[in-house]
C-alpha cells in the first residue's frame, strides 16, 4: 500500500471512529475516559494525525458496541504497513516530531544510518534472509533517514555510547563511511551529537535505546526498543523520569567539540585499517 493511500485508509478509521462516537452521544473527553486516553488523544486519532494501540482499538470497540469494527481496521491496516507491528506507530510519530533525542548505547540510530552500514546490520540479524528482503529493509531504512535532510526536519540531538562508535558493524570502510556521515551532519549544524565514553562507567538507561520525541500539538512521547518489541510511553511521570536520565547522560558526556573530535579521530583508525587513507 502506497504511502497515500495508507494515509487515506487511516483517515477513514479517524473519520468512521468520529461518525461512531458522535452516535453514541460522546465527546471527546467522555470516550477517551471510557478507553483510558485523553479526549485530545481521541481528536489525534479522529484527525488521523496519531494511530491507536491494538489496545486502544479493542476498548473503543467495546466502548462504542462496534463488534469489533476498529479492532479489524487496525489489524488490517498494520498488516498492511511496511514495518514492523511494534515499530510502525513511533515511524509515524517521527514525521510528526518537532524535536527528536536519540540514546543509542550499541548501535547508530537508523535514521542516521548509511546503506552499508543498515545492510551489515540486517544480514547479521537475517543471515539466510533472500537478497530481495535486505535490499527492501535497507531501502525503507534510507527513507526513513531522509527526515533529517528536509527542510521542516525536527531538531535531533544524538547522544551516542563509544561503544556505537567503536564495535565494528560491517568492513571498517563501512564504520568509516558511516562516522563520516555522522560528522558531517554534525559539521553542517544539522545534528547535535555527544559521546559517552567507556570512562563514563555505570550510568542511567544502560543498555536501553530510547527516543524521545516532542510535538507541536500533543504530549512527548518516548520509544524504547527491546527484544522484536518496542513500546511508546506517554504517561508524564515516566516521560519526566526518562527526561531527566537524558539530562544526565547529558551531563556526563563528552561536550559537543570532544565527542566530534573522538568519532573523526575513530573514523580515521577505520580508514587506515580500511587502506583507505
Amino acid at each position: 500500500m502506497a504511502n497515500g493511500s495508507r494515509q487515506a485508509a487511516w483517515e477513514f478509521f479517524g473519520a468512521e471512529l468520529k461518525r461512531r462516537r458522535e452516535d453514541a452521544g460522546f465527546t471527546q473527553v467522555e470516550l477517551g475516559a471510557r478507553v483510558f486516553v485523553s479526549g485530545g488523544y481521541i481528536g489525534q486519532f479522529e484527525q488521523a494525525i496519531r494511530k491507536p494501540q491494538l489496545d486502544v482499538a479493542q476498548r473503543i470497540d467495546e466502548a462504542l458496541q462496534t463488534d469489533g469494527f476498529f479492532e479489524r481496521l487496525w489489524r488490517k491496516l498494520i498488516k498492511e504497513q511496511r514495518y514492523a507491528e511494534y515499530f510502525s506507530h513511533a515511524a509515524e510519530l517521527e514525521r510528526l516530531a518537532t524535536s527528536i533525542r536519540d540514546w543509542a548505547p550499541a548501535v547508530v540510530p537508523g535514521l542516521l544510518q548509511t546503506p552499508a552500514y543498515a545492510r551489515a546490520i540486517y544480514v547479521a540479524s537475517n543471515p539466510l534472509a533472500p537478497e530481495r528482503y535486505i535490499q527492501e529493509m535497507v531501502g525503507l531504512r534510507m527513507e526513513r533517514g531522509q527526515l533529517l535532510r528536509e527542510a521542516t526536519r525536527p531538531v535531533y540531538l544524538l547522544l551516542l555510547h563509544e561503544s556505537a562508535v567503536r564495535v565494528p558493524v560491517g568492513s571498517p570502510a563501512v564504520m568509516a563511511e558511516q562516522l563520516d556521515q555522522i560528522t558531517g551532519l554534525v559539521r553542517d549544524r544539522q545534528i547535535l551529537m555527544q559521546v559517552l565514553p567507556f570512562t563514563a562507567g555505570a550510568h542511567p538507561q544502560m543498555g536501553k535505546l530510547m527516543s524521545l520525541m516532542e510535538f507541536e500539538d500533543a504530549p512527548p512521547t518516548i520509544y524504547t526498543e527491546g527484544v522484536l518489541s518496542g513500546s511508546l510511553l506517554d504517561d508524564p511521570a515516566v516521560v519526566k523520569k526518562v527526561c531527566a536520565d537524558y539530562d544526565l547522560l547529558r551531563a556526563i558526556a563528552l561536550s559537543p567539540d570532544a565527542s566530534l573530535a573522538l568519532v573523526e579521530a575513530v573514523a580515521e583508525d577505520y580508514r587506515r585499517c580500511a587502506g583507505t587513507t
